[in-house]
């Protein structure tokens, strides 16, 4: 009578190749529109970008139917509702319990976190493209007489650097809290909250172009508006305290959380 072996099966995976960045990069972009609420986010942004291009054109008198008027419209919506999708990115890992699966097959948590940079940059690109384009089209049927004036290399940059600090900004609060309701609410809530008390408290009016991320970016949102070196010291020490800030307290936090 045969006996079955006593050896321990084993299975070797010393030879299975690695997940390469780009495939990550693929998967993180799957995951920011395989839900219904990122899908109908996306959708969101762009109706609401065509609807904002659209209320500006009837509302407006012709002359001011220039292109760096529509874009700078589409841009104040677009950075309440960008951000909450590097939230939404993010925190879905934790609250679809996810990420036990993400860190295994990728056990490097700095890359997965880096992919979601890349593809939530990318997304907000995306979003910039169509502000772009939509505005372009208003600004060439509204009638302007310089419908173009001011629309440069320097306010292509200035746009797409605010949109981009959204972005990162979001990514930085939802890998702080790891919860997409937390996250969202202080994002919204406690810059501009602070924002309000800077500007009007008489003691921190002073200091509020370099604590007050708000502040420091308003004249870098006026095409009009030339930017001098004070300008990038003020929108620097804002953002080390609003973005990189956060964003490092929330990488350290993701690197050493416990994943259940």
């Amino acid at each position: 009578m045969s006996t079955a072996s006593s050896q321990p099966t084993t299975l070797d995976v010393s030879r299975t190749p690695r997940i390469g960045f780009a495939t990550l990069l693929r998967v993180e972009l799957r995951k920011l529109v395989d839900t219904r609420a990122s899908r109908w986010l996306l959708i969101a942004i762009a109706v609401v970008t065509a609807g904002i291009v659209v209320i500006f054109f009837l509302a407006s008198s012709r002359n001011d139917r220039t292109f760096a008027n529509l874009t700078g419209a589409t841009g104040i919506l677009q950075s309440y509702l960008l951000p909450v999708l590097p939230i939404m990115l993010v925190t879905s890992e934790w609250s679809q319990r996810t990420a036990l699966t993400t860190f295994t097959l990728v056990p490097s948590r700095a890359k997965v976190v880096l992919a979601k940079v890349v593809v939530s940059l990318l997304a907000g690109l995306a979003a910039v493209c169509l502000a772009f384009a939509l505005a372009a089209v208003g600004a060439l049927v509204g009638g302007a007489p310089h419908p173009f004036s001011g629309a440069g290399a320097d306010w292509f940059g200035r746009f797409t650097m605010l949109e981009s600090m959204g972005i990162l900004q979001g990514l930085a609060f939802g890998l702080l809290f790891l919860n997409s309701a937390a996250a969202i609410v202080v994002y919204l809530v406690v810059p501009i909250a602070f924002s309000i008390i800077a500007n009007v408290w008489t003691a921190l009016r002073h200091a509020a172009p370099w604590i007050d991320l708000g502040t420091a970016q308003t004249p870098f949102q006026n095409p009009n508006v030339n930017v001098h070196g004070h300008d990038w010291l003020h929108l620097a020490s804002a953002s080390a305290i609003w973005i990189l800030l956060p964003f490092v307290l929330g990488l350290v936090r993701v690197l050493r959380a416990e994943v259940k």
